[in-house]
C-alpha cells in the first residue's frame, strides 16, 4: 500500500512538484491530480505510449513459475547481500519525524520489478524499509501492488524521466528488466546502493539449445558498462544452480519473459537446465 513516507519520494511526471496523498488520488500544487485506482497501483506516467509491457498470460505464467521457488537462490541472495550491505547501516535509525526527510524510513525501489517478487523478498529481510514497484505491465502491477504490506506500485515509463525525486532512494533494484543508467543516477542518494542482475551466457542454455530460444546477447556485459557508465562497481557475484522442471513448469518458464513474444517450439517433457546469472553491485559516482 502507497504511504505519505513513500509519496514524500515521488513527483509530478509533469511538472517534477512533490506530491501529496489522499485516499484516491496524487496530486500536486499545480493541481495535476493522478488516480490511485482499485487495483493498489498509481498511474504516474504521461500522455506519451508506454513501452510494451509483460501480457496478462506473461504475468500468470511468472506468478505460477516463482510461485515454485524455482527463482528461490536469487532471492535468497539479494536478501543476504541487502542484510551485508544495508541493514547494519541503519540499525538504531530513529523513528521517522514529520518533515524530517533524513529520519524517513529506507527506500527500495525496484525497476521494472514485475510482480514484486524480489521486491517483497527484500522488504522481508530489512524490516525498517519501504519499497515502491515500478513497471509499465498493468498485469504486473496488480500484483505487485499486494505482494507485501510496505510495498507500493507505480506505473512509469522506466525509459523516461522517473517520477521520483533526486537523491531519494536508498537501494534501487535492477532484476531481468532494462536499465536507464542516468535516472538510475539521478535518483540514487549518495552511498545508496544499486543491485543489477542479468543473465549470463549459460543461462538456461540446455532449454535455449532444445527449442531455439533467444540466446543472451553477446556483448550484455559491455552494453551494461555503458549503461552504467556514471556508476562505480562495488561487487559482483556469479550465482548457478539447477533447475528440474515438469513440462509446465518449462513452458512458464517461456512463457513468461521475451520469448513469449517470438514464435518457439514449446517444451513438452520435463527438462533439466542451469539458471545463471550475475548479481552485480554499484555505487553512485
Amino acid at each position: 500500500m502507497l504511504t505519505a513516507e513513500m509519496t514524500d519520494a515521488l513527483r509530478c511526471p509533469v511538472c517534477a512538484a512533490p506530491l501529496s496523498l489522499t485516499p484516491t488520488t496524487l496530486h500536486c500544487l499545480h493541481h495535476h491530480s493522478f488516480d490511485r485506482n482499485k487495483h493498489g497501483y498509481v498511474h504516474l506516467a504521461t500522455g506519451r505510449k508506454l513501452p510494451e509491457g509483460d501480457t496478462p498470460a506473461m504475468v500468470a505464467a511468472r506468478t505460477a513459475f516463482l510461485s515454485a521457488a524455482h527463482y528461490l537462490p536469487l532471492a535468497t541472495a539479494l536478501t543476504h547481500l541487502v542484510d551485508h550491505e544495508l541493514v547494519a547501516r541503519f540499525d538504531g535509525v530513529s523513528p521517522p519525524q514529520p518533515h524530517d526527510q533524513s529520519s524517513r524510513p529506507p527506500l527500495v525501489v525496484d525497476l521494472g520489478a514485475g510482480t514484486g517478487y524480489y521486491l517483497a523478498a527484500v522488504l522481508d529481510a530489512w524490516p525498517a524499509a519501504q519499497g515502491l514497484a515500478f513497471d509499465v505491465s498493468k498485469a504486473a502491477l496488480r500484483r505487485a501492488a499486494k505482494s507485501h504490506p510496505r510495498a507500493g506500485a507505480v506505473l512509469a515509463d522506466t525509459w523516461g524521466t522517473l517520477p521520483l525525486a533526486d537523491g531519494s532512494v536508498d537501494l534501487l533494484l535492477n532484476v531481468f528488466a532494462p536499465r536507464n543508467g542516468a535516472q538510475m543516477h539521478r535518483v540514487l542518494k549518495p552511498g545508496g546502493l544499486l543491485v543489477v542482475v542479468t543473465p549470463t551466457e549459460r543461462h538456461l542454455a540446455e532449454l535455449r539449445d532444445q527449442l531455439g530460444l533467444l540466446a543472451v546477447h553477446p556483448s550484455k556485459a559491455e552494453r551494461l558498462a555503458q549503461e552504467l557508465r556514471d556508476f562505480t562497481p562495488a561487487g559482483e557475484q556469479l550465482l548457478e544452480w539447477r533447475l528440474d522442471l515438469t513440462a509446465a513448469e518449462a513452458a512458464d518458464l517461456i512463457a513468461m519473459g521475451p520469448n513469449a513474444f517470438h514464435e518457439q517450439a514449446r517444451a513438452t517433457t520435463a527438462v533439466t537446465c542451469t539458471a545463471s546469472v550475475r548479481l552485480g553491485t554499484y555505487r553512485p559516482r
